[in-house]
Parts: C-alpha cells; structure tokens; sequence
C-alpha cells in the first residue's frame, strides 16, 4: 500500500503526491476542501483546469471538489531519469477570476527491468596481461528511478576477474572489470562470464549479459631443443655441402622470436680435436605489452546551442608505449545514448569529436561522453568528455490567455479583472527573463500574480457612453541579446449599465387641440433619449395618475407607451373644459428602472359649435306673444328687446341682429348690437294691427351660426282690437287640427284594412295544407309501422320497462288540461293499428293548426287594439293641446 497522499497548500499553490500507472478516474485530492473553496463557487465560477501542455492528465470534477486521474501516468515518459518528477496546471475561476497553481508529483513505482544495449559482450585480452589490469564494461539500463533503480552488479564465475563500480558526481556511474591473476592462453583459450544487473525494487528485477573473452597468445616461452647431445660420424674428405645433422628445437608460443643470436659448434673425434662454429641471429618481434594511456581523464567544453553540424568539439588522445601496430590506437564511444548518437561522432583514427546534429539547450543542458582508446592487442582506457550546452536567446516568448472577459460592465470598480494570461520563455537566465506591458490609452494596467502568470485589471473608471470598447495590446519582450518579443492584441468591450436618466427633449410641452375632435385624435408626440444601450435605453411612456375636474385623466388622453403618441381618448368640448395638464413619466427597461417627468399642458380652442341662444322673447312652442304699440307712438319707440347669449367664446361670441321678415320693413327696426326693436317711422291709422317680424341673431364665427325669433307686435291703442284680431288666428289654427284629425283617422282606416287582409291570408294557406294532409292519408299506399322512441321491445330490452298511454285534452282558452292514465299494455306484445294511427296524426296535426291559428290571430288582434288606442291618444293629446294654446292665447292677449 501506498502512504497518504500529501497536500501541501500555501498561498493559493496545492500540492499532491500519487504514483504513476493509476487507473483512469483514480483519486487525486479534494481540490475544494484543499484550497478552501465551496462546492458552489466551484460550479458558478466555471471552475477548469488550465495546462502548458497538450496533454491533460488530471481532470476536475466541480460537483464533487476533487482531481482524478484523467490518463494513465508514465513516470519514465514524463521525466525520463529525472527525479523529483512532477507536473504542473492552474486551475482558474471566473467572476470574480481566481488562480491557484497546483503541482503533481508523480511517484515512480518498479515497473521496468535492467538491460543492456547488447546480449553479448566480446573481449580480448592478451595472455600476458597484468594482474589488475581493468576492462570497461557497458552499463545496464533502467528507466525507474531512486531505490528502483539499478543498485548492484555481479560477475558469474569471479575467479579470474571482478567488478568495480565508479561514480563520478553528476555523472553515470562506470562498471569496469578487474583481472585479479594471469591469464594462459596454454591452459584456457577462452573464457565466458555473466553479468548481472539487479534493482532494489519490489519486486526484484534483473537483467544479464554474457561476456565471452578471448585469450590472446603472448611469447612467453624459451625455445627447447629436442635432444640435448647430438653425436654424428663423418668421412674425411666429404664434399663440401654434406648434411652432416638435423638438429630442432621446440617453442609453445604461437610465433618464433623474429630475432635471436645462436652459436652452432661441429666438432670432430680426431686427435688432435677440431671443431667449427657458426653465428645464428633470429630477429625477434614486439609483444604488445603496453595499454594506451589518454593524455587527460576529463574533457570540459563548452558548445553554443544551435551550432551548425561538423563542428569541432574536442579532440581526445591516448599514447601506447608499444611500437609498430601494438602503439596504434583507434577510438570510440561504446557506452552512449541513441540521443548521444546522433549528436556526436569520434573519428575512429584521430579521436576528434564533431557535432552531427542540433544541440538544444531546453531539452538538454549537457552531456557526458566516455571515449575508449584501445590498441590491437586488447588493451583499453576510457577518458570522459563533458560538453556542456550554452543558451542562445533562441525562444521567443510566447502569451497564452487563460482567462479573459470580452465585456465588462461598465461600473466595474477599479481593479476588476479583465484577463489572465500565462508568459513562457523556454530560454534560461536572462534570455528567459520577460518583461510585460499594455498600451498606454487604456484604463487598465497588469499585475503579476503566480509566477509566470499576469492579470490585466482595470485603474479607472469606465464610462460606456464615453468609450464604449478598447483594443489592448499585450507586448512581452525578454532581456536577450539581441531582445525577442511577442504581442497578442484583445477587444474588451464595455457593457452598458443603466445608469442614466431618461431625458425628455423638452422639460415642459404646450399644444393646442380644437374642440370637438374625433375620439382617438393624434394630439402630438412626446420623446426622449436615453444615453443608456439596449434594453437600459428602451423608453415606456406612461400618465401620471390625476384628476380633471372630477374626472381621471386616462378619461381625457391616453399614451402609446412605445412611441409616446399622445390621443384623445373624447371630444373635447370648449364650454366645459378649456386647458388641462397632466404628467408624462417616461420609463427605460433597466434593473432597477429609472424614469423622469414631464408635464403637458391641453389648450382646448373654442369652435363655433353653439348656435346663439333667444332669451328674450321667450318662444313657447306655438304660444303667441305680442307686444302693444300705441298708434300714438313716435319714431323710435322701444317696442322690445331681443335678448341672445352664445355660449361660445372671442369672436364665435359676438352676436348681430337684423330683421329677416316683416310685415311692414318700414315700420320697425333692431339695433344691430343690441337687439333693441325701435319704430322707424311715425305709427299710422293705415299701419295693421298685427305685425308680425322675424329677427335673425347670428354670432361672428366661421362659418356663422345663427337663430331665429318671431316677434309679434299689436298696432291698438286699446286690448278689444288686440283681442279681435288674435281670435280669428285661433279659429284658423282649429281649421288646421280638424284638418290633421281626418288624416288620422284615414291612416287608421288604411292600417285597419291591411291587419284583415294577411288575416284572411293566413287562414286559406293553413287550410290548403290541411287538405292536402287528408288526401296523402286516405291513399293506397303502403303504411310502413312505425313504433315511437321510448315504447318498450318484445324481449323486454327497452329502457323502460311498462308503456303508458296518455290521453290529452286541452283548450284554446282554458289554462287547465284533462289527463287520463290508461292501462299498461302487456310487455310481450304490441299491437300498432296502422289506420288508427293515421287518424291520430291527422288529428293531432290538425288540431296543433288550429292552435297556432287561434293563437296568431289573438295576437294580431292585440296589437291592432294596442295601435289604435294609441293613435287615439295620440290624436286626443294633440287635439288638447290645441285647445289649450288658443285659450292661452286668449288669456295672454286679456292679460295684455
């Protein structure tokens, strides 16, 4: 089992700890209760994961607060051999925008085996060697880390040889092999070994590799003749180039001594003794005793990043004491990476190392070579070269936004954040070092919040109506030489907040309307602005609550909320009303509203509408009035006055007087202001008694409206003459009421006539139809029963289980009826009469006409009689009426 996860929380940063190859949706933390978020600040504030890379390996879950394995985690793909391992993401949250970093550290677990480049190690190594003379030996691989790394090496058998292991700080460690005594090539011309490679993991893994060696001949063997003694007779006198003796000796080594010295003695048995010799000079060659030794163990040297291929980076030499082909050394780089391959190579015969590909500082910062000079005769030494990677300011910087508000509102306080964005240089010291900026004619400015990380905020006020969006330019440049730099360029744009008042384009409106408009009269517009956008800047138009005289002003006007077009909701009438006002509200659609008033001033203007108004002499609907004029009168005498009002007003007011008929023109005449009837001339014996004028009051309006009165005069200088003369009036306007009494009862007559005439109608038509019934009946046809609804079935299935017959008596005049309830019939039997039932339809039918008819006739008959006492009352109440206008007449004419 694995420890607890660790958390580390400072400052916004989280950090955790799992190990690597988790399955996909594994617990990582709980993010929520680690930062001391809530669950629903989580979820409204769009709560996700921000990474540098492509790949996301952790993924958030906002509903539950917690980090869960996204992907399956390879620690060696990851970091390779690098230790701690970890990675790196934000997590970022809108409105208000937050960033907390968290760091991931990645465990390694043991999951990869040792191995070496190749199953089979081949060396040689002469037979002469020294004890202690060491081998290089390639390293075993493994790609876990720390305690599951590589951690031991053994050699199976040791009896001739044994490991040591070399590290050197900051670099691999080296495995070289120990001879720990002489080899003899006589005895074993060969040898064959087991390296094995183990790791302290659990569970332990291993991995070998079979080293065979060679055993090299070396001359370390005397030659040994095959006897010791040779003894040989020879004639005297043989001839010269006789074989006298073959003599041979043996040597173990491989090859002879190329150079040695031998002295060959032949001696005789005579007396006295003779003996010749010979010189024998064998030339002997150079044992390759000697090991290369390089002229310096480690190589330090610098190399720019992005140096062309072929360049120089060192040279390295090793000397051999040996001559001839045992001092040529030839080298190489057995022990490097597939990387270090392809970026180096070593000239095998002059140890120069060249560069073959691109050196890139931000994937590596150095490398360690182990060269190995060996000679022909199996010996080796190995020499470091160390080439460290110099930073060129190659990397320009680059900008990712991590969050950012394409609009703001605009009473954003100073310091809202507007964007969040992530600066990169993959460049070190000061090429990585970058410096951020805006451009300067926007109110926002950046501050640094994690590392790496920058905020866009606001610093002054924003106002919509003003500006209402600005285009912000990002420039990040480093400190390299020469300096790189980048821009990104945002839109931020300001969003409207109802902030300002709807404005009427006038404070206060006056119009005019003339009266008697028609209902729905388009009195004017009202309109405003509002400086606000959308649905702040929406205006409604509304009436303010009020009264006008008594009445609500929603009576008299009315508003379109969306236009402002003010109507007439009545007629407006001058006499009764001549100005109002009210107020007008106009309202926007913001949250919360904001409104403003204006007030409205209605002028009514009066319109000729009203005809003038006699007063005086009152006019009684047929009654005669008449003014006494003595015969003695002089000129100008006041008979009378004609009194008039107009209820209109200015001009449509002033009123004229003029005298349309006369009896006699010559005799009277009306002041034409005044109204004021005066005689013209002197009253004659000649002049009528009754005079009669009609006087004309028009008023001064356009068009001119105008009113008429009649103005009788009596010419008497006593009331007998007076009264004489209005009495034959009476006794012609009673010629004129017999006249209209015989027209009524003529219309009666005529009316009386006609009511008779469509009673007679009616009475025939029912008559015909009624015969016609009979002959249909009384036919041959065939009569097809016919059993009424509701009349119960043979097998009793009927929704009524007995049948009743009823028997119904009833008159015209009489409100009572007669019923007679008969005997049920059986339920199993049903007996129809076909001729009974044709009487009783007929019978029914007919006596159903009778009864309409009766009942149309009794109702014509009644509004017959309703008409004509009608139009008696009628004739009588105008017959009266006459009758009392001639007796008013009469006593008007005593009274005067």
């Amino acid at each position: 089992m694995w420890p607890e996860i660790l958390l580390r929380l400072a400052s916004g940063q989280a950090r955790y700890s799992i190990p690597e190859e988790q399955a996909e949706g594994s617990f990582v933390g709980n993010i929520a209760r680690d930062l001391g978020l809530d669950l629903g600040r989580l979820v409204a504030g769009k709560a996700r994961i921000i990474t540098k890379e492509d790949r996301q390996f952790v993924d958030l879950k906002r509903d539950k607060g917690t980090l869960v394995v996204k992907e399956r985690i390879d620690r060696e793909e990851l970091c390779g051999k690098t230790t701690p391992c970890s990675f790196s993401f934000d997590i970022i949250l809108e409105n208000p925008i937050q960033l907390y970093r968290v760091t991931v550290e990645v465990v390694d677990i043991n999951d990869n085996s040792p191995s070496f480049p190749q199953s089979e190690i081949n060396i040689k190594i002469a037979e002469n060697a020294v004890v202690g003379t060491r081998f290089s030996l390639e390293n075993a691989d493994d790609s876990d880390v720390a305690i599951n790394d590589i951690q031991s090496y053994a050699l199976r058998p040791s009896n001739d040889f044994k490991l040591e292991i070399q590290s050197q700080p900051g670099g691999p460690k080296f495995i070289e092999m120990i001879l720990q005594k002489p080899l003899d090539r006589e005895r074993e011309e060969s040898l064959t070994l087991m390296l094995i490679a183990s790791d302290g993991g659990e569970p332990h893994r291993s991995g070998t590799v079979r080293i065979h060696i060679s055993v090299l001949d070396a001359n370390d063997n005397a030659p040994v003749c095959t006897q010791p003694v040779y003894k040989v007779d020879v004639p005297e006198n043989s001839p010269a180039g006789t074989v006298i003796i073959r003599v041979s000796a043996n040597d173990a080594d491989a090859e002879r001594e190329e150079s040695l010295t031998l002295m060959l003695i032949a001696s005789d048995g005579g007396e006295p003794h003779r003996s010749g010799t010979v010189r024998i000079h064998i030339s002997v060659l150079d044992a390759n005793d000697n090991a290369p030794v390089c002229t310096q163990s480690v190589y330090k040297v610098d190399v720019p990043e992005n140096s062309p291929a072929g360049t120089l980076i060192t040279t390295v030499s090793a000397n051999d004491a040996d001559a001839g082909l045992n001092g040529d050394v030839t080298y190489s780089t057995p022990h490097v990476t597939k990387e270090e391959e392809q970026l180096f190579h070593v000239n095998v015969k002059t140890g120069e190392i060249k560069l073959t590909g691109l050196l890139d500082f931000e994937k590596s910062k150095n490398f360690q070579l182990k060269v190995q000079a060996s000679d022909q005769g199996g010996y080796s030494d190995t020499c470091k070269v160390i080439v460290n990677i110099l930073d060129e300011n190659d990397n320009v910087p680059t900008i990712k936004l991590m969050s950012f508000s394409q609009s703001i509102p605009e009473d954003s306080p100073p310091g809202t954040t507007v964007a969040v964005f992530n600066v990169y240089d993959e460049d070190s010291e000061g090429n990585g070092v970058v410096k951020c900026s805006i451009n300067d004619d926007v109110p926002f400015k950046i501050e640094s919040s994690l590392t790496g990380y920058y905020t866009i905020v606001t610093e002054n006020v924003l106002d919509r109506e003003s500006i209402p969006e600005y285009n912000v330019t990002i420039t990040v440049s480093d400190q390299g030489s020469p300096p790189l730099s980048s821009s990104k360029n945002i839109n931020v744009k300001i969003s409207d907040v109802n902030d300002n008042l709807p404005e009427f384009h006038q404070s206060e409106y006056i119009k005019t309307v003339p009266e008697n408009n028609t209902p729905g009269f388009s009195v004017f517009t009202v309109s405003g602005s509002d400086a606000d956008w959308g649905q702040n800047a929406r205006m409604s138009y509304f009436l303010e609550e009020k009264e006008v005289n008594g009445a609500a002003v929603s009576s008299f006007v009315s508003i379109n909320s969306e236009n402002g077009v003010i109507h007439a909701v009545k007629s407006f009438d001058y006499e009764q009303i001549k100005s109002f006002d009210f107020n007008v509200t106009a309202r926007d659609s913001g949250s919360p509203p904001l409104s403003s008033v204006a007030t409205v001033r209605i002028l009514i203007q009066d319109q000729n509408d009203n005809a003038p108004q006699v007063l005086y002499p009152v006019q009684t609907g047929g009654s005669l009035l008449a003014e006494m004029v003595p015969r003695s009168a002089d000129v100008g005498y006041l008979v009378t006055k004609v009194v008039a009002v107009d209820v209109d007003s200015g001009q449509n007011a002033w009123l004229s007087y003029k005298v349309h008929k006369a009896t006699d023109r010559a005799l009277f005449e009306v002041g034409l202001h005044n109204g004021e009837i005066r005689t013209v001339r002197q009253v004659t014996d000649k002049d009528a008694v009754k005079q009669r004028l009609t006087v004309v009051v028009e008023d001064n309006g356009r068009p001119s409206r105008s009113a008429t009165v009649i103005v009788n005069v009596a010419v008497a200088d006593s009331f007998p003459q007076v009264l004489s003369e209005f009495t034959d009036l009476s006794m012609h306007d009673k010629e004129y009421n017999d006249q209209l009494t015989f027209y009524l009862v003529l219309a009666l007559a005529v009316v009386s006539f006609l009511f008779i005439t469509c009673l007679l109608l009616i009475i025939s038509v029912k008559v015909y139809r009624w015969r016609q019934s009979r002959v249909l009946y009384h036919s041959n046809l065939p009569v097809i029963p016919y059993c009424p609804p509701r009349y119960s079935d043979t097998l009793g299935t009927g929704t009524l289980p007995h049948v009743y017959n009823f028997e119904v008596c009833r008159t015209t005049d009489s409100r009572k009826s007669d019923m007679k309830n008969m005997q049920a019939m059986s339920q199993s039997l049903v007996s129809v009469d076909g001729a009974d039932t044709d009487m009783l339809h007929v019978n029914k039918e007919l006596s159903g006409n009778c009864s309409q008819m009766s009942t149309l006739v009794s109702q014509m008959l009644y509004f017959f009689i309703l008409f004509f006492f009608q139009l008696k009352t009628v004739t009588c109440c105008q017959v009266r009426r006459w009758s009392l206008h001639a007796s008013s007449l009469q006593i008007d004419s005593m009274v005067a």
